[in-house]
């Protein structure tokens, strides 16, 4: 496991020592000097963060103002659930000018569960802090524990298998699939069990999917359920998702009803 140890010191005022084993760190507590001031702060555009089994970078920006003109940002550090946490330094940072007196300073975060960066477990789905440390070309300085905050949550995906494949009006068609999610303590993704999966048909011919039932999935995320052929059209399943996981819906499956 890597240790990475920064010391970094603004003048008299703020002494701050950074030290990661892992995903631990120590870090100041809400502060500053001057009049410097944090406008905006923008991860993944506002969007959840949603991880699976491959790395993944989140854009992250922070835009701050101070009369003398922004020099840097030092760090921007992301926190979840205890161990969870992922960090930017200052020279994987980039500040564009804005104007004399305000810049945009951009970074990415990269969420890896190979690796156990920022998803070390099944806990880091959950809301995160953004914290950051700015500083002006005057040494005023502004740091926040929680800049932003953001979601994490785990990526779902669910198959459709309609059979038999052509079937006869008023026949019986079966559909099964299988929900399943991103396990961050194996890396792999695992079925989720006990969870309610809509299956929607979609008519060939038109635009629109309509909800035909609900179906729960077993303990280990099989789908099956049956309904009557009445037309040519697609088969899917559809799950809403929730607060640690994300929604996700299936490829179609057409049926050729005869």
């Amino acid at each position: 496991m890597r240790a990475t140890v920064r010391l970094a010191l603004l003048g008299t005022s703020l002494a701050m020592l950074a030290t990661t084993v892992g995903a631990t760190t120590v870090q100041a507590a809400d502060g500053g000097a001057g009049d410097i001031k944090i406008n905006k702060v923008s991860v993944n555009g506002g969007k959840t963060v949603v991880v699976g089994t491959k790395a993944v970078s989140v854009k992250v920006s922070v835009t701050a103002t101070d009369n003398s003109g922004i020099s840097k940002v030092r760090y921007i550090s992301a926190f979840g659930p205890s161990p969870n946490y992922v960090q930017i330094w200052d020279d994987e940072i980039t500040c564009a000018k804005q104007s004399a007196t305000t810049s945009t300073c951009t970074g990415t975060l990269t969420f890896d569960p190979q690796w156990g960066e920022g998803t070390y477990n099944n806990n880091a789905a959950a809301t995160w802090k953004l914290r950051t440390l700015v500083v002006a070309n005057d040494l005023d300085y502004i740091h926040r524990e929680a800049a932003a905050t953001f979601k994490v949550q785990r990526h779902a995906k669910v198959t459709a298998n309609a059979a038999p494949e052509p079937v006869k009006k008023g026949k019986t068609i079966t559909v099964t699939g299988v929900l399943s999610r991103a396990d961050w303590n194996t890396v792999k993704y695992a079925g989720y069990g006990k969870q309610k999966v809509t299956l929607q048909y979609l008519k060939k011919g038109t635009k629109k999917y309509i909800n035909v039932k609900t179906v729960t999935a077993s303990a280990t995320g099989s789908l099956k359920t049956t309904v009557k052929a009445s037309a040519d059209g697609y088969f899917r399943y559809l799950y809403a998702g929730n607060s640690a996981t994300s929604a996700a819906a299936s490829a179609s499956d057409f049926v050729d009803v005869r």
